[in-house]
């Protein structure tokens, strides 16, 4: 028979199948068949759920789960997928493609959940739960992976008893690999990486009843980011078009520094070195746990995190001139009166958060959960002084003795400064009535948040033009210095507090001993908060408010032919309120308006298959459909309806992941396992604005994965694996991610991973 999932999706250890959430859950043997390491890999095993990287720094994730997700990635803003580590939220998604060493299982509960988790799971949340220590005895697992790409992999734990009431866990992580993408000019390859992180772990368990948990992690990234590589040419109105303007002008030049290609290009160029992306993150935690009675458990988690990330980003395009740049690496005027440093721009943010929870019983047929949470932030975005962001031809002329150029140069400089606190309160209690053979449960659940951020804001900005002469019969060049053209500033402070009820609602029936059908109403709800982007100064002040959504529900979670076959799924029913909505303003290439303007409905169905065909055979199919839509949009600009203009991003109609595990042979010695994967991600929008869909579109994709293992093999008192894995076998070329907004092309894209293929060492004690 299958074997049983245990789960936390819903703050106590259960049955997967006794959990009325549409859940996707990986255990440990599952992550490692399908070579899953953190989040970033498990997308593809996941219907409804996409992560791809954000465009200026790779790494950071966008995370979308039934297309709901944030696509900028702002410290004014909070994403509506929640990310949770043994209980505790991370408020932000950077660093969350580091490879955790020792993971032990992953949940990813879909839809909305605004009464156990409460603030900004309007799309969902994603629980990672680490391998806690053990005093039964010393444990060692030592994982090495080499690979193409010079990929080289580390993992290392060791769990050692200090007593019999005393327990450690260290684990670590080195990480390197290079990109699919060689970079022909100066600096680092894109794609390039190197991780590297450490996590102790001490569990203390003083008496039966008493628990301690403290658990401290490091980790260090380097990364190049990948290049946005054009495809299609910029829209440009002619010369003489009374639509024509100084950014066709500028793109009509810029266009000729790039080559346009339709297929993966196996290297690009930058104009200036390329740099890496570095991002450093460290983490106490803190979980007390008490058997205060018979029916009672209490529980306290308690949370500190600090990350630091200074990114960089060349969106060049392959320009292999000085001439044309889109960067924020240091500039030197062509007269050199004008020096601009390299700024980096960084993060910096630290937060707490801190948890009680009553887990208890009243009697046998009445359950409750109570809880108290208070989250505190600080964080800062600083690119001051001014820095390089683009240079451009603007105009060239030739008058047979010369050739003159002038360049149009951009700075810019923010500082950004918040401080969010929020607290909550919430309840749930199920009840199972003494009628229909206690086959009926009744759940009522509440969540009451309060929200108050504080933002600062200081940003300037400035357009500078130089010409630089070029003699034709001698080759000597002259400059002029800089001239300002146009120049912006304006520094805002502004706060303001959110508050939301939410309840949930849940009734289960069971239909035999393992079929349950159970139809759930949840509301959840996301913080409101201030766009970066948004270039007035009343605008920025007033921010937006919070956005709603009111979810329905049914599903069914069932095993079958004497537990051998599993069936769960779910069909859905969303209406969102308020919706936040990112306009575009007139004439700009980034600044936009982020309003509560509008209404979306989506509706849907999941299902998850396990089939133990025999029990050395083992086939998984997992499917999803969504149809989501903008139902109701106004501008701001003009009151006028705007319901077309918009879409849902990243919510493919059709996903699918099918997976097998098979046993092909026990050798006595040994066992000789064979797994595969194929996953299905649909056509989608790569953006919530349709007037930009078709440059931001992303095509539909099938991945194939597969790995083959002796397994098992006796060798010095301990276990050994030997394996050889791939993926992307047939080196699909997808696209995760499209921009339009880049002044030499209509569309870029960055390319999904090329195939990958490696071999494991795995030993065990």
């Amino acid at each position: 028979m299958l074997e049983e999932v245990i789960v936390t999706a819903q703050k106590r250890s259960e049955s997967l199948q006794d959990t009325p959430i549409s859940l996707a859950a990986f255990d440990s043997t599952m992550l490692e068949n399908q070579g899953i390491d953190g989040l970033d890999d498990i997308a593809s095993r996941v219907p409804s759920l996409a992560i791809e990287p954000f465009p200026t720094n790779n790494a950071t994730l966008r995370i979308f789960i039934r297309g709901v997700g944030l696509a900028d990635a702002q410290i004014t803003q909070d994403p509506p997928v929640g990310v949770y580590l043994d209980g505790a939220y991370i408020a932000r998604s950077t660093g969350l493609a580091l490879d955790v060493a020792e993971l032990e299982r992953i949940e990813v509960l879909r839809g909305p959940q605004g009464t156990l988790y409460g603030r900004n799971s309007t799309g969902g949340a994603i629980n990672l739960i680490t391998r806690p220590p053990s005093t039964d005895g010393i444990g060692f697992r030592q994982q090495l992976t080499v690979g193409n790409r010079d990929r080289f992999t580390a993992k290392s734990s060791l769990n050692l008893p200090l007593g019999d009431s005393v327990a450690l866990r260290v684990s670590y992580l080195d990480s390197t690999v290079d990109g699919f993408v060689d970079n022909t000019g100066p600096g680092e390859d894109f794609g390039d990486r190197d991780q590297q992180g450490y996590r102790a772990a001490l569990r203390w368990e003083p008496t039966d009843t008493l628990r301690l948990d403290y658990a401290f992690d490091h980790a260090d990234m380097k990364f190049v980011n990948y290049p946005y590589q054009p495809v299609l040419p910029p829209h440009i109105d002619p010369p003489g078009s009374p639509d024509r303007n100084v950014i066709d002008q500028i793109a009509e030049q810029a266009q000729t520094f790039v080559e346009f290609q339709g297929n993966r290009r196996s290297e690009m160029a930058t104009p200036v070195p390329m740099l890496e992306t570095t991002t450093r993150i460290e983490g106490h935690m803190l979980t007390l746990g008490w058997q205060a009675g018979q029916n009672l458990d209490i529980k306290l988690i308690s949370a500190w995190r600090e990350l630091q990330d200074e990114p960089y980003a060349d969106l060049s395009g392959g320009s292999e001139s000085p001439d044309y740049r889109v960067d924020n690496n240091d500039y030197t005027s062509r007269d050199g009166s004008l020096y601009l440093p390299r700024v980096p721009g960084g993060i910096d943010q630290q937060q707490q958060s801190h948890e009680l929870q009553f887990i208890g019983q009243i009697n046998p047929r009445l359950d409750y959960i109570l809880g108290a949470y208070y989250f505190e932030e600080n964080a800062t975005s600083d690119s001051f002084p001014m820095s390089h962001q683009s240079t451009s031809p603007f105009s060239v002329t030739d008058n047979g003795s010369e050739i003159a150029s002038t360049y149009a140069v951009t700075t810019s400089a923010a500082d950004f400064e918040i401080d969010n606190t929020a607290w909550a309160l919430y309840g749930r209690l199920a009840w199972t009535p003494p009628v229909w053979d206690e086959r009926l449960t009744l759940t009522v659940g509440a969540r009451y948040s309060d929200d108050e951020r504080k933002v600062s804001r200081s940003t300037a900005s400035a357009t500078l033009f130089e010409t630089e002469t070029i003699n034709k019969a001698t080759g000597a060049a002259s400059a002029t210095a800089p001239t300002t053209v146009q120049s912006t500033s304006f520094s805002a402070d502004a706060s303001n507090s959110y508050s939301d009820d939410s309840i949930e609602l849940i009734g289960e029936y069971a239909l035999q001993d393992n079929a349950k059908l159970y139809l759930k109403y949840a509301e959840a709800y996301k913080s409101g908060g201030y766009n970066t982007r948004e270039p007035d100064e009343a605008f920025f002040q007033r921010g937006f408010d919070q956005e709603k959504v009111s979810a329905w529900e049914l599903g069914i979670k069932s095993e079958w032919l004497d537990r051998r076959l599993r069936l769960n799924g779910d069909v859905f029913y969303s209406s969102y309120t308020d919706i936040q909505l990112q306009f575009k303003l007139p004439g700009a290439l980034t600044d936009a308006r982020v309003v509560n303007a509008g209404e979306a409905e989506m509706q849907g169905l999941e299902l998850d298959l396990d089939f133990l065909a025999t029990p050395a055979l083992l086939l998984r199919l997992s499917y999803a459909f969504l149809d989501a839509e903008i139902t109701e949009a106004v501008d701001p600009l003009t009151g006028a309806d705007a319901s077309d203009d918009f879409t849902f991003s990243s919510a493919p109609e059709h996903s699918l992941s099918a997976a097998l595990d098979w046993t092909v042979a026990e050798l006595g010695w040994g066992r000789l396992g064979f797994n595969a994967s194929y996953s299905y991600m649909d056509d989608r929008d790569g953006s919530t604005r349709t007037d930009i869909a078709e440059d931001i579109y992303l095509p539909g994709y099938d991945l194939v994965n597969a790995r083959l293992a002796l397994e098992d093999i006796a060798v010095a008192g301990g276990t050994l694996t030997l394996a050889a894995w791939g993926k992307n076998l047939q080196d699909t070329e997808y696209v995760i991610n499209g921009l339009a907004a880049l002044t030499h092309a209509s569309r870029s894209v960055i390319w999904g991973d090329a195939r990958t293929w490696g071999v494991d060492a795995i030993y065990r004690y």
